[in-house]
């Protein structure tokens, strides 16, 4: 029996004006302990969220991923897999659950291989991930922490630019208890935008990046976290969240949809923090996080 522990972090994406490009690593996790048995069969346990909703066979995400990345690597298929799983990330919130169960796979396959397969790279499992998941934008952050800048060559392969935001924004994430499938988000976004709001996007998301990581101040933020490709055409899908944003931005915080939603996450500094709870009602929790620096984590149990 070999066992790894994989910690992955919640991601945010987009951040406003970045469609498909920007995400932050955030210090919510989940916590996948993965053993490879000579029992035949796959048998997965589920604490938090999930719990009695996931498929506890080969259809768990984290099985699928590592099954993806042993036959990637050349590697003969395990006859026993076990999970142990303790997730904390909402799931279908647009706080990047289903990445961090790819990243987590992924990187259990790679830790549990024989010496003889280990050459798969890092940059082989952000393609890998990428590939399984769609688009990088949630797999960068996931793997490498901070904030990151992710896109695709003419080739199709995946790259990324961590960077490190100032300390002192703080993301908040504000979790409604309603959920939304990223397919059904993104369904509602048309084929073609108008040139002047794919301007005033390049120029937003290039002032995002400024804003965070030397100017983090909050006429800056509020200006940076501007968007018109995504968020007001996912509306209908999504109601109390687009208002709530349009409501933390009439006071000052800026604030956006996380991901494909229905999650709000508000960037928050010393002269908004006491501004967000105001405007949040009953249905959603509030929850205050730092950016995870570092991603993904794996460990093997002996040297904890």
């Amino acid at each position: 029996m070999r066992t790894v522990d994989i910690r992955v972090p919640a991601t945010s994406a987009n951040l406003g004006p970045g469609f498909d490009a920007l995400g932050l690593a955030l210090s919510l996790y989940d916590e996948i302990e993965a053993t490879l048995t000579d029992e035949r069969g796959v048998r997965v346990d589920v604490e938090g969220e999930g719990a009695g909703e996931v498929d506890r066979g080969e259809g768990h995400l984290v099985v699928r991923a590592m099954r993806e990345a042993f036959g990637r690597m050349g590697v003969p298929q395990p006859e026993g897999i076990h999970l142990r799983c303790r997730n904390r990330i909402p799931h279908a919130r647009g706080l990047g659950s289903s990445s961090a169960a790819v990243c987590a796979g992924i990187l259990a396959a790679r830790a549990l291989t024989e010496s003889e397969y280990s050459g798969f790279s890092d940059d082989e499992v952000f393609a890998l991930a990428t590939e399984m998941e769609g688009h990088p934008d949630n797999v960068a952050p996931c793997l490498a922490g901070g904030l990151t800048v992710a896109w695709s060559d003419h080739t199709g392969s995946p790259h990324m630019v961590k960077l490190v935001p100032d300390e002192r924004v703080r993301p908040v994430a504000v979790i409604p208890s309603t959920r939304l499938a990223t397919e059904t988000a993104r369904g509602l976004l048309p084929k073609d935008v108008p040139h002047k709001d794919a301007s005033f996007n390049a120029g937003r998301a290039a002032l995002l990046i400024a804003a965070l990581t030397q100017r983090p101040e909050r006429g800056l933020l509020l200006a940076a976290t501007e968007d018109r490709l995504h968020q007001h055409y996912r509306a209908p899908a999504m109601p109390d969240s687009v208002d709530l944003v349009e409501r933390l931005r009439a006071v000052g915080v800026p604030a956006v949809v996380s991901g494909a939603g229905p999650t709000v996450l508000a960037f928050s500094t010393s002269d908004t923090q006491d501004l967000i709870a105001p405007e949040v009602g009953n249905d959603w929790h509030i929850q205050l996080m730092d950016v995870d620096p570092v991603g993904a984590n794996v460990q093997f149990p002996e040297t904890r």
